[in-house]
Formats: C-alpha cells, sequence, structure tokens
C-alpha cells in the first residue's frame, strides 16, 4: 500500500505533464455555476499507479482503560448551571471540531479521501484554549500507540492523518499539545490506575473513528462535485453536499476560490472516550468562530 511519502515520490518522478495534470485535478474550484462532473481521480491513480486504500475496523486500538462511568450525562453546550464532573462532561471546550485537509501543494494523504486535520475542542462561544497542559506535551505520540499495542490505529494514522510541511510524528504531538490536552474527560484523573500515555490512545482512537464517520470525498462525489482544474462550483452546493444526515459543517478556501479545509461540529453527551456525539446545528456562533479561526474572512469562499 502506497504510504504518502511514495506518493510524493510518484510525483515528483512523473513527467512534466502528468505532475501539471495530478495538481490541476486535486483542485475544488468555485464559480457562480452549478456543474456536475464524473471524477477524475481515476486519471491519477493511473498515472501513479495507486491502489485504493481500505479503511480499518473502528474498533483499532486497545481496550479496557477505565474511565469514569457517566450516567444520566449532560450534552455539553446545553447546560444552565455549572457542572463540577469534567470527566463526564466536556468543558469549557465543550464543542468538538473534526477538522479535515484536502492538501495539493504539496500533495498529501490519499486520492480518494481527505485527511485528518485534528479534533478540536472549543468553547460554545466560538473561543478556544490551546496548549492546557505543559507537563503533557509529549514528544513521542508514535511510541505511547505503540507501547499500548494500538499498530492498527498508528497504520492508520500513517495514512490519513499526515502533514504536508513536516513529520507526521511531529504534526500528531502538535494536535495532542495544542488541542487534545484541552479535553476535560481526557485528564488524567478521569482514569483509574491511570498508565501515562491511556489519554493519548484515547484521543487519536476517537479522533480516528470519527473521521470514518464523515467521509467527505464521498459526500462531495455524491452531489457530482469532483476536483477539477475546469469545472466550478457555488459555496451552496459545496455546503448541500457536505450537510447531510444532520451534519454540520463549515469550510475554507484557499485564496477565497479552492477548497481545502472541512469544519464538521458536535457536542458530547458524556465522555469524548465513551459517550455519545451530537451534529450541532447551524448558527451565527460558528460563522463567527470561522472567522475568528482565519487570518481574514475572505477565506470562508464568500464567492
Amino acid at each position: 500500500m502506497n504510504t504518502p511519502e511514495a506518493l510524493n515520490d510518484g510525483i515528483f518522478k512523473a513527467s512534466s505533464a502528468a505532475l501539471s495534470l495530478w495538481q490541476n485535478i486535486r483542485t475544488y474550484s468555485f464559480d457562480s455555476m452549478p456543474i456536475s462532473i464524473p471524477s477524475l481521480r481515476s486519471i491519477a491513480r493511473f498515472i501513479l499507479g495507486l491502489a485504493q486504500v481500505t479503511l480499518l475496523p473502528s474498533n483499532n486500538a486497545v481496550s479496557g482503560f477505565q474511565t469514569a462511568s457517566c450516567p444520566n450525562a449532560q450534552l455539553s453546550c446545553h447546560n444552565t448551571t455549572a457542572v463540577t464532573d469534567l470527566c463526564c462532561f466536556n468543558a469549557p471546550g465543550g464543542q468538538l471540531l473534526q477538522t479535515q485537509f484536502w492538501d495539493t501543494n504539496p500533495v498529501a494523504g490519499p486520492t480518494n479521501s481527505w485527511t485528518i486535520h485534528g479534533l478540536w475542542p472549543d468553547h460554545c462561544d466560538g473561543s478556544y484554549s490551546q496548549f492546557c497542559d505543559e507537563n503533557r506535551q509529549y514528544t513521542n505520540i508514535t511510541q505511547i500507540l505503540q507501547q499500548y499495542g494500538a499498530t492498527s490505529l498508528l497504520d492508520y494514522m500513517n495514512q490519513y492523518w499526515v502533514s504536508n510541511d513536516g513529520s507526521d510524528e511531529s504534526f500528531w504531538e502538535h494536535e495532542w499539545g495544542k488541542h487534545g490536552t484541552c479535553i476535560s474527560t481526557f485528564d488524567t484523573s478521569c482514569y483509574t490506575d491511570y498508565q501515562t500515555g491511556q489519554e493519548v490512545v484515547d484521543f487519536f482512537n476517537a479522533t480516528v473513528n470519527l473521521f470514518k464517520t464523515l467521509d467527505s470525498y464521498s459526500f462531495l462525489a455524491a452531489a457530482g462535485i469532483t476536483p477539477s482544474s475546469s469545472q466550478t462550483y457555488t459555496k451552496a452546493q459545496i455546503q448541500s453536499a457536505l450537510n447531510v444526515n444532520g451534519l454540520y459543517a463549515v469550510f475554507q478556501c484557499t485564496d477565497s476560490t479552492q477548497l481545502d479545509e472541512i469544519y464538521y461540529f458536535f457536542d458530547v453527551r458524556g465522555s469524548v472516550q465513551t459517550g455519545t456525539l451530537v451534529p450541532e446545528p447551524a448558527g451565527m456562533v460558528y460563522a463567527s468562530h470561522i472567522v475568528f479561526h482565519l487570518s481574514t474572512s475572505a477565506d470562508i469562499c464568500d464567492v
């Protein structure tokens, strides 16, 4: 099975014409005309000799970590009074964003799937905390996953949670240190007989399992939206394609024309480890939140 590194090697070894075609067909572009075209990914797969990647089973990490029992758990961001048990109620980062990349410069990830950016615990008002525990800024994510036997999880991450500007390990360390440490139900006090790194396994497992339910490439393709250097799509088309099955998504573009990142919004009933994620409906706070995360409001593909 081809790794992202092998994919990039193949691109650089391809002819200039093939490289140009590959870069072009990885682009989702926007315009005012609704377009429905067949997928061009098969062309890229033919050029680079790629095989289709098979998803792993969702239960892909070692189970058995004992965490807090959460009967009658409340839904985050919906409480009317303060909740003290933050092992069963995710706060203050009660709103989870599962974020995904579509990298084209340079290319990273499979040809028929978006890739994982992270799992972000934002406050219910759209603000967020970061780097919440300096004592758990781990620099050995791969080693921790291997220690707990989460090899299939690690294999999946090596395919779908990849960096386009550095090592995958450093990317994972950043996502855990900046965001994972701010998910209250991953606090070490929430584990019975806690052993170092158990919460790291749970964080990456939870992120991967959620990502597997959010197949953005298929959502878009089902609406006739596929990467192209010539066909364009409206913001309304993209939004309609992503907001399926009760999901709520917001997306980001490069230079206001090329789709490159998607954010799915959820609240949590109970802990992130064992609870239920509930898609969060649209609201003004989320539009404001995306502007807050990006450098300018123009990056929201307002076309």
